[in-house]
């Protein structure tokens, strides 16, 4: 069975960086999707953090009956990530009262009305394609399973707000990462922090703090004002940014304190934390803790296909030996259909971090990286500032 795999759609995106919301940008999707058995969406399909699912829904209809069309007859398989786990969210808070419901597995496979109303809704919307939910992974084949990849978050280096917020469930919890063997030790820790954002944005639109930007800036203030898909690319205009930006006292204080910072939180037990956040970083920080992930679920020397980090990958000029999980799972990274301006170059050769990205799995041989976007420009990619002005005022 042809299957193709994408992840980290955010459709419903306040901000506007949800380009399979546009159908120009769908349409080389659309036509990858017309020739494969089945569509594989990998979490994060939805941005449940903006504010309301309704919201979200929304706008992510026109997508969804696109694609249904595409794959008239033929599969399509959702799964859920940390910014929609309240897509799968009632299904796991109905086995609470089952007198002993089965262990949680790698692969859960469900009708879309068993998991919640709202992928019951998407599975009408993606008629006449046939849909199936499947959580927290599924296996394409004996040797290549998918999964969204939120769970490397407990073994993250990189001081996310995710890292800390599931580092400070584990200590609340008192079950460290190092004693995580099963799909309901990564739920214990990352579901409660998953529920607390879903409800806050339940009902109203959330602040800079949970929607991300607060985090975009603090990185790219981190970096010296500068994106950090330009450091590869122009190493002189970044040098250039970062000394302009470094004139600023805020940012100074923010530089210098950060590494202070993150020694505390390792000292408080929220560790190991590096206050490193160079894209090589970022790249081998994610591949390392996906590797973590794949040993401890005994996944061994299975392909993994995961999103979660937006990192497309691996791509030529990549150190193999860094896609290679400790256990032998040899990793693959969808990337993901959203535009993170400061993660981007010029050019889609300047970046991993450019959207488009799929993976295609075929019946037999490795799976295969696919960039559909790779023919357009950043100017071609760049949401309208009116596009995204209107989507924030609904």
């Amino acid at each position: 069975m042809r299957t193709l795999i994408l992840s980290d759609l955010h459709l419903g995106s306040l901000t506007g960086a949800d380009l399979l919301r546009r159908p120009d940008l769908r349409e080389p999707l659309l036509r990858e999707a017309a020739q494969v058995d089945r569509v594989v969406l990998l979490g994060d399909v939805l941005e449940l953090r903006h504010g309301p699912m309704r919201e979200s829904l929304l706008a992510a209809r026109e997508f969804f009956e696109d694609l249904g069309g595409a794959l008239a007859g033929r599969e399509l398989v959702i799964t859920a990530g940390n910014h929609d786990h309240a897509l799968v969210e009632p299904w796991l808070a109905a086995r609470g009262v089952e007198r002993e419901p089965p262990a949680l597995g790698l692969e859960q496979v469900l009708e879309p009305q068993e998991a919640s109303p709202a992928l019951a809704l998407i599975a009408q919307w993606a008629q006449p394609a046939s849909t199936r939910v499947a959580y927290p992974g599924l296996w394409l084949r004996e040797d290549v399973y998918a999964t969204h990849g939120h769970y490397l978050d407990s073994h993250l280096t990189v001081p996310t707000l995710e890292r800390l917020s599931v580092g400070a469930m584990s200590r609340l919890i008192g079950k460290a990462p190092a004693d995580f063997h099963t799909v309901a030790d990564y739920e214990a820790v990352g579901a409660p922090v998953f529920a607390w954002r879903d409800v806050v944005a339940r009902d109203s639109r959330t602040g800079n703090a949970l929607n991300g930007l607060a985090t975009v800036n603090a990185w790219r203030t981190l970096r010296g004002g500068g994106d950090l898909g330009g450091q590869e690319a122009a190493p002189a205009r970044r040098r250039l940014s970062q000394a302009r930006s470094l004139r600023s006292l805020r940012t100074r204080a923010l530089v210098l304190g950060f590494p202070v910072a993150v020694a505390a939180l390792n000292r408080v037990g929220l560790g190991p934390l590096k206050s490193e956040v160079s894209t090589a970083e970022l790249r081998r920080a994610g591949l390392r803790a996906m590797g973590e992930v794949a040993a401890r679920l005994g996944l061994a020397d299975a392909f993994v296909v995961f999103g979660h980090t937006h990192r497309t990958g691996p791509l030529p000029g990549d150190e193999p030996s860094e896609w290679l999980g400790r256990a032998g799972a040899r990793l693959f990274n969808t990337g993901s259909w959203t535009y993170a301006s400061i993660f981007l170059g010029e050019s889609p050769d300047e970046s991993p971090y450019w959207p488009g990205g799929c993976v295609l799995v075929d019946d037999s041989g490795p799976p295969r990286v696919l960039r559909l976007l790779q023919d357009r420009s950043r100017a071609e990619i760049r949401p309208s500032r009116r596009a995204a002005l209107r989507q924030a005022q609904g």
